[in-house]
């Protein structure tokens, strides 16, 4: 049997005071994110001691609010290339960074291990590096995300202590929660009192992670990107489009399909992250989408998590592992990257 690079994990060096970070655009285009929303982001990864650059192209845009894919893929591997760089951050999501797979040196990243994070459209990327170079990459906050001014802590105390502090992390819940277009109005935003997990299916599981924005990860299926599921933990979260009942139908037939791929009966567990207010789901509706679902019968599930289209997020590492449980009502749920 054949093992893929992501048998091997490589796990990237923690960050210090004074390391630069490269912003890059492997999706949409830095040119959409607002000049003040720009400046703040930077403000406030300088406020943890980094120094921030840019790849070149990142301002290059099209049609599609994005730029060709040579631009993307000479930012992605400059910056991987670059000894100065000790971590590299998406600018935002998209719809196209799988357009990139295909012509990104695999093994350059491999030889040049550092810290690559960002969600959403940027699953794709995540899961596909961890596949064919064994490096775990981290589904966390955009660079965008840091101009949030308020409801960012939570995510940002997530951000420090993966990437600066420890390996192993407990996740609880965040205290409030907010589902709004805050980067088009950052004095009137409304938050809400987060319920905490929700517990689908008691039990416990180890494994390794894979997985982020359900949608994107299909992208993968039956691609020579796609990470084994074998001994895997699936975090999946997904993105509303529209209105009404068509989003919930959407991530039914998405799982299903997940479902049916290979190794799917060796999955350990299933963490879901917090659905957007679009969806209109609550417990009740995930748990009958959840038990149409045979093959999820026998593994813990908890949902309601703090990642996804929903802010704030914690980071958490792919190709890294997870201990998950929940009995009684008592939710665990840890990280660890080796």
């Amino acid at each position: 049997m054949i093992k893929s690079a992501s048998d091997m994990r490589i796990v990237p060096q923690k960050l210090g005071e004074g390391d630069q970070i490269r912003v890059i655009a492997p999706s949409r285009s830095l040119k959409i994110i607002a000049e003040e929303n720009i400046k703040h982001a930077v403000k406030a990864l300088e406020a943890l001691g980094l120094k921030v650059t840019f790849g070149k192209n990142v301002n290059e845009v099209d049609m599609m609010g994005s730029s060709s894919i040579a631009s993307r893929v000479e930012d992605l591997h400059e910056a991987f290339a670059d000894k100065n760089v000790k971590a590299i951050l998406t600018v935002i999501g998209g719809f196209n960074s799988n357009q990139l797979l295909s012509y990104i040196d695999y093994d350059l990243i491999k030889k040049n291990p550092k810290i690559f994070c960002g969600f959403s459209d940027i699953t794709a990327l995540q899961n596909a590096i961890y596949h064919k170079s064994g490096l775990v990459t981290y589904s966390g906050p955009h660079f965008s995300t840091f101009a949030m001014k308020k409801g960012f802590e939570y995510s940002l105390d997530y951000f420090k202590n993966i990437f600066f502090h420890r390996s192993r992390i407990k996740v609880s819940a965040s205290k409030q929660w907010a589902d709004d277009a805050w980067f088009s109005d950052q004095d009137n935003r409304t938050f809400y009192d987060n319920d905490g997990y929700w517990t689908i299916h008691e039990g416990q599981a180890k494994g390794k992670i894979v997985g982020g924005s359900l949608s994107t990860f299909q992208l993968l299926q039956g691609t020579s990107y796609m990470p084994s599921l074998e001994n895997s933990i699936l975090f999946i979260e997904a993105d509303a489009i529209t209105e009404g009942n068509f989003d919930i139908v959407e991530f039914d037939r998405d799982l299903q399909s997940l479902i049916h791929q290979p190794n799917f009966d060796k999955v350990q567990g299933m963490l879901i992250g917090r659905f957007e207010k679009k969806f209109n789901i609550d417990l009740e509706k995930l748990k009958f989408i959840i038990n149409t679902k045979r093959e999820l019968k026998n593994i813990p599930i908890i949902a309601n998590a703090d990642f996804g289209h929903t802010n704030p997020i914690f980071t958490f590492p792919v190709g890294g592992l997870c201990e998950m449980s929940s009995s009684k009502g008592s939710v665990s749920i840890e990280l660890f990257e080796e």
